[in-house]
This record gives structure tokens, C-alpha cells and sequence, in this order.
């Protein structure tokens, strides 16, 4: 069985904190969550996101569609095991949390509902970010209102 992860990220260069959101389909059924850190850099935010993602579920191929350049970059680096220059340890946790599953890597329209969606609660978990590492569960009412494509 097959696992489509949409994800987003947000990041502030100046203050280097960011936020996640993410929407995980398994067989129609939908779940997701959003969070955000502090003190660290673009790449290793993008890290942290695909890690809290994949650890969720342990099974099947992963399909990943974002709108993040970054963390597109990011995940092909792990699809292709490619250990980065900086970040080592964030990406080794992804890794980790990849645990051996194949991860195809797509690029979605900014303007696309679920990347729009996401994007606004990787916003919230940026905000949230601020004071330190924060993750929730996006609500299942909100998640209902998401359009997968």
C-alpha cells in the first residue's frame, strides 16, 4: 500500500525559525499535523519536516508533493541518499525515519488547494515555532475541508 505525503514548509532567514504543515492519504484515509522550531537553517527545517512526516507510519512507498523548493531539494537529497554538507544529523534522522522506503519526490502548484492549505498551517506552526519545537494534529473538521489531488 501506498503513502501520499503532502507537506509545506515556511522559514524566516532572519530569525531562523520555521513551520511544517502536513496531510499524510493512506487508502482515502486522511490525517495530518502541523509544527514548527526555532535556531536552525532553511535545509534543516525542511529536514525536521519530512521526519516528523514519515515517522508516523512505517509502511509502503512514499509519494511526497510539495510546493517547497526546498524541501523538494531536501527530499530528493534523501530519496537519493545523498548526505548533505550541513544539517548532517537532521538529515540522518529523516533518513532513519525514511527507514529504506522508496520516496518519489513531486512538485506541486503553489496555487494548488492541499499545498495552500498546507501552507497556512506550516504558518501556524511557524508562529508556534517561536518559542521552541511545537507539533499538533491539524483538527479533523479542517482536514475534511481539504482537497487532495
Amino acid at each position: 500500500m501506498s503513502v501520499r505525503l503532502f507537506l509545506e514548509t515556511t522559514w524566516h532567514p532572519a530569525f531562523r525559525y520555521g513551520g511544517w504543515g502536513y496531510a499524510r492519504d493512506i487508502a482515502g484515509t486522511v490525517a495530518g499535523a502541523a509544527g514548527g522550531d526555532r535556531n536552525m537553517s532553511a535545509q534543516g527545517l525542511e529536514f525536521t519536516a519530512l521526519s516528523v512526516s514519515l515517522t508516523s507510519f512505517s509502511f509502503g512507498p512514499v509519494a511526497l508533493v510539495s510546493a517547497s523548493p526546498g524541501l523538494l531539494a531536501a527530499a530528493r537529497l534523501l530519496a537519493a541518499a545523498e548526505e548533505p554538507e550541513e544539517d548532517k544529523s537532521l538529515y540522518r534522522e529523516a533518513l532513519k525515519a525514511l527507514a529504506g522506503r522508496p520516496l518519489g519526490v513531486s512538485a506541486a502548484l503553489k496555487a494548488a488547494p492541499a499545498s495552500v492549505f498546507l501552507a497556512a498551517w506550516a504558518e501556524v506552526g511557524q508562529g508556534k515555532g517561536k518559542i521552541g519545537r511545537f507539533t499538533a494534529a491539524i483538527p479533523k473538521p479542517n482536514l475534511a475541508k481539504l482537497v487532495l489531488p
